[in-house]
Formats: C-alpha cells, sequence, structure tokens
C-alpha cells in the first residue's frame, strides 16, 4: 500500500498520468510501486513512460538513484463532458474507515482542480490551455478528518498541461511593404516574413513552421524555412507594372498534413533606375515671340519625356546650333523638367524675322548598367517666328556728349541729335527738349533737324555742364517716342582775372634786414588751366621785391639794404597778378604790411589801430594833413552851436508874460514907491524861467503844480 512516508506521495500520485489508467482496474500492485521506488519519480520528471519501468523486471531494473518527482502531464483542449482524472493520493495509514482526509491547495486547487478527500482522486474541472498557462503547482497533504491534524508532511508537486496543434501559425507583423529595383537579377533579396505560432516549440512539431508562396509566381519566390522573398523573374520592367501583390503561408507540423496555417500579404514595388532615356513627343516645335520682347522674357516651354521617375528621369536642355545660342538661352525647370527658352539679346524683325533652335536633353544621371541601350538624350527643332510691332525711334546713341564755348552769343551751335524709325514705315521723326531738366531754357533744338542750339549766354563758372533730355517722336502711327540724354561741357575761356590773396595782415618785426620772407604770395583764378601767375607791385618801392616760383607762387622780401623801423607802423602795398591766359587780364588787391616790436625769444607786439602813412608821405606832410583835418572839425562844430543858440526864443518874445503871473503875499503894499523901487524889465530876460518854477510858456490856462518857493518871493518883494 501507499504511504505518506514511503514511497513517496508522488508514486501514487502517477497512478493516472495523463488519465490513462496503467492497468485495467486503474491500481497498480503495492509491491511493484515499493520496487519502483525512485525510479517512479524520476521517470515522471524526464518524461519516461511509466509503463515502461512496470514492465521491466528488478534484473532490468534502472539503478537506484536520488530522483526528485516534481512534474506530471495534462493534456490541453480535454473536451469530455466528465471531469479528466489526473491522478490518485493515498497513504498506507488509510484504512479505508474515513479517518483520514486528502487536502489539496495551491494553484487553481478547488477550482480547476478537485480532490475527493476520502479517495485521493484528482480531477480537473475545464479545459486547460497551455497556451494561457503552462503548468500549476500543487500541495498534497493528508489530515486527521476530525482534527485537521497533519498525519504527513505536505508534499509540493506540479502539473504540466501538455500541448497539442491548436494554434495555427500568425505573422504579426504583416501586411508586409517590400522594394526592390526593377531589372534586378533573378533571386535578389525583397523582404523577410514570420510566422509565429504559439504551441510548444519544444514538443513535436507543433510550432515548426513551413513557408510556402500562395501567389506571386512567377515573379518572386519563398524560402521554405526562413521566409526570404527573393525574385524569380529577370529584367521585371517598373514601367511595365510597378506593384505586385504576394501572399506567403505559414503552415505548422513541419507543413506535414493535419498542420495548421497561417497566410499574410506582402506588397512589393519595384523601384526607378534609369533605363530610359529622354524623348520629345515631336521633333518639330513652333513659337512666336514680340520682337519688343525685354531681355529675359520667356519665349516658350519644351519638354522632353522620360518614363523613369525623381533624378532618373533628371535632365538638362542645351541649344546646339551656337549661331543662335548668344540670342535665346535655355533653362532647366526643376521641378517640371521643362525647357524654359528665354530672350537674351534684342529682336528686331526687320533685320531678322525668325530662328531655328536645336535643342538637346539628355539625363544628368546615367546608369552605366543600361547604356548600351543607346544615347540617354533626344534633340528637337525649335522655329521661333519674331512679331513685327511698332516700334518707337531710336537714337544713333544712347547718350551725346557736346561742348561750347562759354560767353558764346546766343544761337551758337552746339550739336545734333539724330534718331530714325525702326520699321518699314519710316515715320517722319520730331525732336524737342524735356524743359523738366532745363527750366532756365539755356538751348533750344530744331524740331526737324535735331540741331541743338545755345538759347542764352552760358557762363562756365556759374554751370560747367548741362545735363539735357531729347525727346524724337513719330508723327504717325502710334505717336511712339524715345529719349536720349544730351550732355554739354561749357568749354571755359580766359574771362575772369586772378587776384591775388590779401586776407591777412604781414606782420614784420622792426629792424628786419634785406633778404627776410615776409609773405608767399598766391592767386585765385575762376577760370580753368591757368598756366601761370605774375605778381608786381604797382608803384617801385624801397623796401620791398617780389622774387617768383614755377608753381605759380611768389615770395614779398625786404630790398639789400632795406631795414623796418617801429615809425614805419603800417604800410600799404598795391599788388598786381596777371594770369598767362589768352588774353592775359590782370587783377590788382592791396596788401597790409604791419612793423611790430619783437622781443629776443620771438615774441611779436604790435599796436592794432595805429596812424598809417601811405608809401612815400613824410612826418611833417602827416601832420600837416591832420592839423588841417582838426581845424575843419572845430568849425564845423563852432557853426552848428551858433545855428542853435539863435533858434532858442527869449523869454519876453515868448508867448507867455511873466507879468501875467499871479503872485500872493500877505505884506502891504508901499505904493508908488514900490512901484518904481521894482524892475518889472528884468523879469522879461530871465532865461529859462524863475528857478523852482515850472515852465508854462507853452500853456498859460493851467494852474502851476508847484508853490513859489519862499526864497523867490522875499526876492520880488
Amino acid at each position: 500500500m501507499c504511504h505518506l512516508g514511503w514511497p513517496p506521495l508522488g508514486a501514487c500520485l502517477i497512478l493516472a498520468v495523463l488519465g490513462t489508467p496503467l492497468v485495467p482496474n486503474g491500481h497498480v500492485q503495492a509491491d511493484k510501486i515499493e520496487a519502483l521506488g525512485e525510479d517512479v519519480a524520476s521517470a515522471a520528471e524526464e518524461d519516461v513512460p511509466i509503463a515502461n519501468l512496470l514492465a521491466s523486471d528488478g534484473g532490468s531494473r534502472r539503478t537506484k538513484r536520488g530522483w526528485v518527482w516534481n512534474q506530471f502531464f495534462v493534456l490541453e483542449e480535454y473536451t469530455a463532458k466528465d471531469p479528466l482524472h489526473v491522478g490518485k493520493l493515498h497513504s498506507d495509514s488509510d484504512l479505508g474507515d474515513g479517518k483520514m482526509k486528502y487536502v489539496l491547495t495551491g494553484d487553481g486547487a478547488s477550482t480547476i482542480f478537485i480532490i475527493d478527500d476520502r479517495t485521493g482522486d484528482i480531477h480537473a474541472t475545464r479545459r486547460l490551455d497551455r497556451e494561457e498557462k503552462a503548468y500549476y503547482t500543487l500541495t498534497a497533504q493528508v489530515v486527521e478528518r476530525e482534527t485537521g491534524n497533519p498525519l504527513e508532511p505536505p508534499s509540493e508537486f506540479v502539473v504540466k498541461v501538455q500541448d497539442i496543434n491548436d494554434n495555427a501559425p500568425q505573422f504579426l507583423d504583416g501586411p508586409y511593404h517590400g522594394t526592390v529595383p526593377e531589372m534586378a537579377n533573378v533571386g535578389t533579396p525583397v523582404i523577410q516574413v514570420t510566422a509565429t505560432d504559439k504551441d510548444d516549440p519544444t514538443y513535436g512539431n507543433s510550432a515548426l513552421v513551413v513557408y510556402s508562396l500562395l501567389e506571386g509566381h512567377p515573379y518572386f519566390s519563398v524560402d521554405p524555412h526562413t521566409g526570404e522573398i527573393r525574385t524569380a523573374l529577370a529584367d521585371m520592367d517598373r514601367e511595365a507594372r510597378e506593384e505586385y501583390q504576394v501572399i506567403i503561408q505559414g503552415k505548422d507540423m513541419g507543413g506535414h498534413m493535419g498542420g495548421l496555417t497561417g497566410t499574410t500579404t506582402i506588397t512589393i514595388t519595384l523601384t526607378d533606375v534609369n533605363d530610359n532615356p529622354p524623348k520629345f513627343p515631336k521633333s518639330n516645335y513652333g513659337i512666336s515671340v514680340s520682337e519688343l520682347a525685354p531681355l529675359g522674357f520667356m519665349v516658350g516651354q519644351i519638354r522632353a519625356e522620360d518614363a523613369d521617375v525623381a533624378e532618373n528621369a533628371a535632365m538638362t536642355y542645351t541649344i546646339l546650333d551656337a549661331e543662335v545660342s548668344g540670342t535665346f538661352l535655355v533653362k532647366t525647370d526643376p521641378k517640371t523638367q521643362k525647357g524654359i527658352i528665354t530672350l537674351e539679346k534684342p529682336l528686331d524683325f526687320e533685320r531678322r524675322p525668325s530662328y531655328k533652335l536645336l535643342v538637346q536633353a539628355a539625363n544628368t544621371h546615367v546608369d552605366s548598367r543600361f547604356t548600351a541601350r543607346g544615347p540617354f538624350r533626344d534633340s528637337a527643332t525649335v522655329s521661333i517666328t519674331v512679331e513685327d510691332k511698332d516700334e518707337p525711334p531710336i537714337f544713333l546713341a544712347d547718350a551725346y556728349l557736346m561742348e561750347v564755348s562759354e560767353n558764346s552769343s546766343a544761337g551758337s551751335y552746339v550739336g545734333s541729335v539724330s534718331a530714325q524709325d525702326p520699321d518699314r514705315a519710316k515715320q517722319t521723326i520730331h525732336y524737342s527738349i524735356n524743359r523738366n531738366l532745363d527750366p532756365e531754357r539755356f538751348f533750344d533744338i530744331n524740331p526737324q533737324s535735331g540741331a541743338l542750339r545755345t538759347a542764352r549766354v552760358l557762363d562756365r563758372e556759374v554751370y560747367p555742364w548741362h545735363n539735357l533730355s531729347v525727346f524724337a517722336k513719330e508723327d504717325g502711327g502710334y505717336g511712339l517716342s524715345s529719349e536720349a540724354t544730351v550732355a554739354v561741357r561749357v568749354r571755359d575761356v580766359n574771362d575772369n582775372a586772378p587776384q591775388v590773396n590779401t586776407e591777412e595782415e604781414v606782420l614784420a618785426c622792426e629792424r628786419t634786414t634785406h633778404g627776410k620772407v615776409l609773405r608767399e604770395l598766391t592767386a585765385v583764378d575762376l577760370d580753368e588751366g591757368v598756366p601761370s601767375f605774375r605778381f608786381s607791385l604797382l608803384r617801385d618801392n624801397p623796401n620791398f621785391t617780389i622774387i617768383h616760383h614755377p608753381n605759380k607762387t611768389a615770395q614779398l622780401l625786404l630790398r639789400p639794404g632795406s631795414v623796418l623801423q617801429a615809425e614805419q607802423n603800417l604800410m600799404l602795398l598795391p599788388l598786381a597778378v596777371s594770369d598767362g591766359g589768352s588774353p592775359s587780364l590782370t587783377g590788382t588787391s592791396t596788401l597790409t604790411v604791419r612793423v611790430c616790436s619783437c622781443s629776443p625769444d620771438g615774441y611779436v607786439s604790435c599796436v592794432k589801430g595805429a596812424p598809417f602813412r601811405a608809401p612815400g608821405l613824410s612826418a611833417e606832410a602827416l601832420i600837416a594833413i591832420l592839423a588841417c583835418l582838426l581845424i575843419l572839425l572845430i568849425i564845423v562844430v563852432l557853426f552848428v552851436t551858433l545855428r542853435r543858440k539863435r533858434k532858442e526864443p527869449l523869454l519876453a518874445e515868448s508867448e507867455g508874460d511873466v507879468r501875467e503871473t499871479v503872485v500872493s503875499y500877505d505884506d502891504e503894499g508901499g505904493g508908488e514907491e514900490d512901484t518904481e523901487a521894482f524892475d518889472i524889465a528884468a523879469l522879461k530876460h530871465v532865461e529859462g524861467g524863475i528857478a523852482g518854477l515850472p515852465d508854462q510858456g507853452a500853456r498859460r490856462d493851467i494852474k502851476p503844480e508847484h508853490a513859489i518857493p519862499p526864497g523867490v518871493v522875499r526876492r520880488f518883494v
């Protein structure tokens, strides 16, 4: 009998492993179990059929080792109605009286796995899925039914779910997309696909997948073991067919009958290579353009077709005819791959009414593998017709440069402009001046001949240049006009006398000896190109002389034997300077020379505003002149003073009379004595009135504003 001590409890459990009895009645003899001992547990662990152990005798029995039993097998996806019998627990201590109780704990105990606590039979109550859970860990124990006390220590074991082929291969990354260059060789790898099978890869061939091609023949093939797809047909042309649908099947069980299958779809696209040259749809193109089209104008477009795409279809256009390559230019539009023909030189219908261009289109990226197919370029002829248009007059020159001498009389000829009608009609041309650039009307132009003449006398020193704009306009047609610039340079004539720069005084130290340079003489002439200046003293001077230099300058020096004295305080030197023009002109000016006191250390002290004398006058003559001026000044002052005194009226002659003034006082009169004693005439000759009284000569009808001072009243009494 089995017991929980020896043999191990697991030996009893494997009585019904996989639900298949080892003997017809589902039991084994106790002595056989005891004889096998650890071999049974070891066989369970190594998946050795137990029937082989039971069928062997003692002589052929394997050597007893320290086996460890810990797992049992249950077939997955059991579909019978009754619970699946997994195994049976039994102890030698079990007398069958119901006092012992078998207890099962662990994964799925009481839910998936149940045990008959009296008999120890273990059953699986529902269908098991290995892909959901591959094994369950359980613990078996025998306890006393009434008290629950353990009779044996617990024993742990594993129930492993035996795999069956119940999962088909799956392509988890599908659908797939692959690419391969067109014209690829046979066997060129495209893409690799992989199918996954959830079945146990360690048990049988349930997870062994073999690949096959369901759709895609004869273009592609698949490696049955790796799932790699390769090309099976040479020279597949993208331009003929760009995309292919391939279906790959994965079958488990090594591809044998009964295996499950899964499929996936692969979209394979042929990528482009440059295997097609450009080709013009037509060999001749016709384009027309106006002769008035501006430079850079787009004359037309042409396009060569290329069955390739992207950079394999990139091309460049060139004009092969060297004669017209300078008049027209063809450029490639990188987006549309069109040839853009533009105008590079002006067109003239009267000179050339048409052009023929030979344009070539060539691929920029040529694949050397396909050069044998021919040149990757093509050419076409482009005929360009120039349209006749009414054009404005054309000047013989875009700009004119003319010259005229200043001071020329009005009506002097300056130059001529000329324009002509480029059209076949040859319309008459009329000329005019743009007065916006000649508002002062210095010039006139003959409207028929284009002759330009002066309308006023020109002065180069005022306007050395005149910039004009002349219009040429057709009489008929649309009255078109054009414009040309005329620059008139006024030529200089010698009409301005030079002038000596005499703005600053010449400061000279007294007792300066001869040979001393007093001043560098320079001159200014408004005329241009003056060859030289000639300086001279207007009057001979015993003290000064002039030396000339080649650079149109001169020096003022003291004559030999001359010494400047302090009494020569200020001297005025009249100078003359003449130019070397034709005719020669002379200008005069006066240079001031001031004699100053100078210290040994170079300090100069000059008396500003001191009287001066002209060269050649003595001191006595100068004093006489000053005395005369003083006498004249005194006479003028006396004359003015006398005239003022004559105009002042006397007091008696004024309209007012002092006797008419009323004076009140408190003294009593003395009668006639007082009258005789007082001289009334004295009041008539008092100038300016009585001191302290206001002047009432002008107004006698107003009252004096001030009282008579007491002193005055006492004087009158």
